[in-house]
């Protein structure tokens, strides 16, 4: 499976911004999915101490990090990608995908009040296998309740 976060900073106004990680971006996003072993309450507790405090390190739960290529070196930018590797049985169980924000230099200037504004973002999650005789599509469609067009002859 591929999972591609893209987003749109908002630059530092009037800041060079390459000293300090903050001062260049207006806030950054981030993706994460549960391992197959956690549970969602865990997951949520995870995640929420990872959006608190970016620089805090491992919050003790397990994730699904060994599955992952790149891990932590995807973080970099506006653009994320990470290929996750694993068994059909456990890309099951690790069925949450969460984006949650990290700071940047919206947090230190409250006075521009740019800490409120929402931010447009696109995740597209592809999920590649061997060639099989197995339907996935379909399944996946109904449980995503993508509309389906049907063009009609007049």
């Amino acid at each position: 499976m591929r999972v591609t976060l893209s987003y749109f900073i908002e630059p530092g106004p009037g800041e060079i911004g390459w000293q300090d990680r903050y001062r260049y971006a207006s806030h950054g996003l981030r993706f994460d999915l549960n391992s197959p072993t956690e549970s969602k309450n865990q997951f949520l507790r995870r995640i929420n101490a990872k959006s608190r405090d970016d620089d805090n390190g491992h919050p003790g739960t397990s994730s699904a990090s060994e599955h992952w290529i790149l891990g932590q070196a995807r973080d970099k930018g506006s653009v994320h990608s990470d290929i996750w590797q694993g068994s059909a049985a456990e890309l099951a169980a690790s069925n949450l995908i969460a984006i949650y924000p990290t700071i940047g230099w919206w947090k230190e200037r409250a006075h521009l009040e740019r800490w409120n504004r929402k931010t447009r973002y696109s995740l597209i999650v592809s999920i590649y296998t061997p060639e099989q005789e197995v339907d996935i599509y379909t399944p996946v469609s109904i449980q995503l309740q993508v509309p389906v067009s049907i063009e009609i002859n007049t």
